[in-house]
């Protein structure tokens, strides 16, 4: 399950990272997108698309990284020995000796 969220979690990242660069900055430098897609879509609805779709992919980033924090702490082993139970004690036991002595049987 960890590793279906993480490549979720990867995919909407590498997403996220795409349609921010698609995004008209303010200064002018920085925008791969220019002036919108080519008359597909006016400048106002392709701002508009692309802030929605912004949004919503932080969102989802936000919550597969929660998701995979909780994940993480379900699946922890003790890291100390504070952490791990006392191993039970029991009393030692004399060690036992044969019933009787065995000898080859002749054939």
């Amino acid at each position: 399950m960890t590793t279906i969220v993480l490549i979720v979690h990867l995919l909407i990242a590498l997403a996220l990272v795409g349609v921010i660069l698609l995004q008209r900055s303010e200064g002018g430098a920085l925008g791969i997108g220019g002036g919108g897609f080519g008359g597909l879509m006016t400048g106002r609805s392709s701002a508009n698309l692309l802030t929605r779709t912004t949004a919503f992919l932080a969102a989802g980033f936000v919550a597969t990284s929660l998701l995979l924090a909780i994940l993480a702490g379900y699946s922890r082993a003790p890291q100390s020995i504070l952490d791990q139970p006392a191993p039970a004690t029991t009393a030692p036991t004399a060690p036992q000796e044969p019933a009787e002595p065995s000898a080859p049987l002749a054939d």
